[in-house]
């Protein structure tokens, strides 16, 4: 491994990771937005409130997710704590593609996609800086963890 371990990373137990969501967005919407959102800086991810419509029910439904920047669109990993599956909100966005992010500076329209090919190997070096063990990480998971351009509108 690049920074020099040995042994495959430890991912914290699935109810943990769970509770630690909840809070996130208990805390979010208890403090009306003022608390759980930031920018990413510089070796570090910031967080955003996706809003997807249900693949099924067609109601909105919203996540808490890490995000980089590249341009103008925002990228992230569909990786559902790094356990199997994906993520509810992903499969929400490739059945509904349009969504809406709202950001430390605001709300904003996006349509959301899978990076491929040479986009892909761009954005998944750009989160590696950010995270030197993505690779050991991603793979825990029995399928490749999508990465998800959202463009915005």
């Amino acid at each position: 491994m690049p920074n020099g371990r040995t042994s495959t990373p430890r991912v914290p137990p699935r109810w943990f990771v769970r509770t630690a969501w909840s809070v996130h967005r208990g805390l979010y919407r208890v403090t009306a937005g003022r608390f759980g959102l930031w920018r990413p800086k510089a070796g570090r991810w910031g967080t955003m409130r996706l809003t997807t419509t249900g693949r099924r029910t067609g109601r909105e439904r919203g996540a808490i997710l890490a995000y980089l920047e590249d341009g103008p669109n925002l990228f992230t990993l569909a990786m559902n704590g790094w356990a199997d599956g994906e993520p509810a909100w992903w499969l929400n966005l490739q059945a509904h593609p349009d969504a809406v992010v709202t950001l430390v500076d605001g709300t904003h329209p996006v349509r959301g996609r899978a990076a491929e090919g040479d986009e892909r190997a761009h954005l998944w070096a750009k989160w590696r800086e950010v995270d030197p063990d993505l690779d050991a990480y991603a793979a825990l998971r029995s399928s490749e963890t999508a990465l998800v351009v959202l463009e915005r509108g």
